[in-house]
């Protein structure tokens, strides 16, 4: 693998972390502005999805990338 392509899958890594840290943050904000339980529902739903995305893709992408034995 060449150093340029190591390098743009680091930052896809990095990126899908920081769009799901922001997409949680943006629903804690959801949550702690809103005064109807439809609108702190769908934060909590942000929040989780959030979440997963942070667990979940991070790993898959790095399960689908690595280096198969020769």
């Amino acid at each position: 693998m060449s150093d340029k392509q190591a390098q743009r899958r680091w930052f896809a890594l990095v990126g899908v972390r920081i769009a799901g840290t922001a997409g949680a943050m943006l629903g804690l904000v959801l949550i702690a502005r809103a005064y109807a339980w439809p609108q702190k529902a769908l934060g909590v739903a942000i929040v989780l999805s959030a979440l997963l995305l942070i667990a979940v893709v991070p790993k898959s992408l790095a399960h689908r990338w690595r280096t198969p034995d020769a």
